[in-house]
């Protein structure tokens, strides 16, 4: 679970299926129940010093820190662009991407817990959203592996909800038009490589995603 520990923050490995933090009502597994009880320095945190969070089905690396003033900073360091923060993924989205490309849309959700968001192609600044990506390899078969990286904060579903509006949804993620998901996988989605005060880590994806190309 953990990937590397610095002196006041750490990241650690989300798997698939992971809430990252507790849901009311839910029995599922969450990051935050596991740091609580693996992790002494984040059993007083707020959600455990958790510092982002990814979706349900989304594997790889989040940040935790281990104090309350590394929480609030790098918290705020999230949160805003410009702050050194990258975060890179790795997605099986439908074949037929241009090799390398980016967006810029707009994401709203109609209310707070919709599950799904709108996606615009013109906004107010607070909705808008930003990738570029780069497809390392095409297929086999309906999906190619792209690695798309999030500019800025990012909004909600975000690499999902926008590579479905450019006509390419990630396998697994019927919510926005892609195939099916099989029982225990949801949207391909890993969040792969996390940069955050002069610190790389990356997150090894599952055999879904298949072998990575050599660089």
């Amino acid at each position: 679970m953990v990937l590397q520990t610095f002196p006041d923050w750490m990241v650690v490995a989300k798997p698939a299926g992971w809430h990252t933090v507790r849901q009311e009502g839910s029995e599922g597994e969450s990051v935050e129940a596991w740091l609580r009880q693996n992790e002494p320095r984040c059993g007083t945190l707020e959600e455990a010093g958790l510092c982002h969070r990814l979706d349900l089905w989304t594997s790889g690396c989040l940040a935790v820190a281990l104090d309350v003033a590394a929480h609030g900073r790098l918290r705020e360091a999230f949160s805003q662009s410009g702050s050194g923060v990258r975060k890179v993924y790795l997605a099986l989205a439908a074949r037929g991407l241009a090799r390398e490309g980016r967006f810029r849309l707009h994401f709203e959700s109609r209310y707070k817990r919709s599950a799904k968001v709108t996606v615009r192609e013109a906004g107010d600044a607070w909705s808008a959203g930003r990738c570029v990506w780069k497809v390392l390899r095409g297929g086999p078969g309906a999906h190619d592996l792209v690695q798309i990286e999030l500019i800025g904060p990012g909004r909600r579903h975000q690499i999902r909800a926008g590579l479905a509006h450019l006509g390419h949804p990630l396998a697994g993620d019927a919510l926005y038009g892609g195939t099916p998901a099989t029982a225990g996988e949801g949207p391909a989605l890993h969040a792969w490589r996390l940069e955050a005060e002069g610190q790389a880590v990356t997150a090894e994806p599952s055999a879904r995603f298949g072998s990575l190309p050599k660089a």
